[in-house]
């Protein structure tokens, strides 16, 4: 994951996971080094290593 990318994922930001799309779309609750915490719609809280799992920045207005 590009040092970019994982810059943006910051607490408030909503992400979904392309391979698990039925998770829905997910709010980062934290975010500490390469691991964050997200909250998704359909699964709950999910603890997640971005250099495992891909994670792609969603805006509000995408959601919609």
């Amino acid at each position: 994951m590009s040092s970019n990318l994982f810059s943006k994922l910051t607490p408030g930001s909503f992400v979904i996971n392309k391979k698990n799309s039925e998770w829905g779309i997910g709010q980062i609750q934290t975010s500490i080094d390469n691991i964050v915490t997200v909250n998704f719609e359909n699964v709950g809280k999910k603890t997640i290593n971005v250099n495992v799992i891909n994670l792609e920045i969603v805006k509000i207005n995408d959601i919609n």
